[in-house]
């Protein structure tokens, strides 16, 4: 600190020869060093009269909370919000069948069908395009998808741990909950985040925690995580088809 003592000075005293106040010399320094990301506010939704929010949910195993979903829809404990279409990065997807049985359009869009990440990322965002689709969620969604800048903003993702810890590529599944236990981490969690060109790194809208014991296994942990994740990830849809969340930088608003 003491080494940037004569550059403040001379600071001070070039505000003091140009008329400014302490108060402005003080509001210069601090804006000089703030780490607030100068950028407008983003809406990822604004509710619509005449019709519900058109979602995209993508998927890759078993759909489990595809399923919590849809049930939540249909008892309406999730309203304004319709799933229009569901993307799986695997023929066998155990929930594709839910989506069958809810007449909802479905597409298994391979990754190793394409060159690269951007060609795959491509390919799915024009059947997103061309189903009108308003938001995207992706649900146990385990493949990379470059966002392109029509989506910003408009796409989350849940991840089963308390970001920024344990997260990033490789932490999904049972190998987050198995980093859990070996660090011994006291707590554990999911997050809802919005999802951009890094893995796991987009900024977060919602968190739960959960207990971890000395006795647990991987899967107990991860029973107990995705009883957190059946809440949080309706909530979170709830709030934005709602128009009660905005962005801003990182740092996310929710009302």
């Amino acid at each position: 600190m003491i080494k940037f003592l004569p550059w403040v000075l001379g600071r001070h005293e070039k505000c003091a020869k140009i008329g400014r106040t302490w108060r402005e010399f003080h509001a210069f320094i601090f804006s000089a060093y703030s780490t607030e990301e100068k950028s407008v506010n983003i809406v990822p939704y604004t509710p619509k009269t005449n019709r519900l929010m058109r979602t995209a949910v993508l998927i890759s195993g078993g759909g489990r909370s595809l399923k919590n979903l849809l049930n939540r829809i249909a008892d309406r404990r999730l309203t304004g919000v319709e799933i229009s279409l569901v993307i799986s990065s695997s023929l066998q997807a155990g929930g594709l069948r839910f989506a069958a049985e809810a007449a909802i359009p479905a597409k298994s869009i391979i990754r190793k069908n394409f060159a690269d990440d951007n060609a795959y990322s491509e390919s799915i965002f024009a059947e997103i395009r061309q189903a009108e689709i308003d938001f995207v969620v992706f649900a146990g969604f385990l493949r990379r998808l470059l966002i392109p800048v029509d989506f910003e903003g408009r796409v989350i993702n849940i991840h089963p741990a308390l970001m920024p810890a344990f997260c990033g590529q490789g932490f999904y599944g049972h190998h987050v909950h198995e980093a859990v236990l070996a660090y011994g981490a006291k707590v554990s969690g999911c997050t809802v985040h919005f999802v951009d060109n890094q893995y796991d790194h987009g900024p977060v809208i919602l968190q739960r925690t959960v207990p971890v014991f000395a006795e647990d296994t991987p899967d107990q942990l991860a029973d107990r995580v995705f009883e957190a994740e059946l809440e949080a990830l309706p909530e979170t849809i709830q709030r934005i088809a709602d128009g009660r969340v905005r962005l801003k930088g990182r740092i996310t608003y929710v009302e």
